[in-house]
């Protein structure tokens, strides 16, 4: 039985943040809590990622998931070891200079997995990810190119 036939829902995110200095914003939602802030030289304490490293972070956070969940899927044993994320970031819109289209021009991230997919069903999976990942997809519709780059250990 197909899937596409099930209607889901939307879900409505309630986040809450506080925020006890002009850099740093402690952010609650359900039963957990987060931190960004600024560094030291751009007005805050340095404690946690700024929000535009909490962006990058929730993009990797989010392919991991998707990406699993895209492996599972196909009944395929996979295991990410480590996403690494590089990100141009043009800072001109945050220094109040002028609006920037496209922040984040190019964003690369670089899985480390292993698996025992095939190079067919690794294809899959490349072509699967962007579609899946809500983040991904947010990023790539504002304008960013975002690029995936595979370090694949066969298992």
């Amino acid at each position: 039985m197909s899937n596409a036939n099930i209607k889901v829902k939307s879900v409505v995110y309630h986040l809450r943040g506080v925020a006890p200095s002009p850099g740093r914003t402690d952010i609650t939602t359900r039963d957990v809590s987060a931190v960004t802030d600024e560094p030291v030289e751009r007005g805050g304490s340095n404690t946690a990622p700024s929000p535009t490293e909490t962006l990058m972070a929730a993009l990797i956070g989010c392919t991991n998931t998707i990406v699993t969940k895209i492996a599972k899927s196909m009944d395929l044993t996979f295991t990410v070891n480590e996403i690494l994320c590089e990100a141009e970031f043009d800072r001109r819109g945050v220094l109040l200079d002028e609006r920037v289209e496209v922040p984040f021009p190019t964003v690369k991230l670089i899985l480390d997995v292993n698996t025992n997919a095939t190079d067919e069903q690794l294809e899959t999976i490349r072509e699967r990810l962007p579609r899946f990942c809500p983040v991904s997809m947010v990023m790539r519709q504002s304008g960013t190119n975002v690029i995936e780059e595979w370090k694949v250990t066969k298992v």
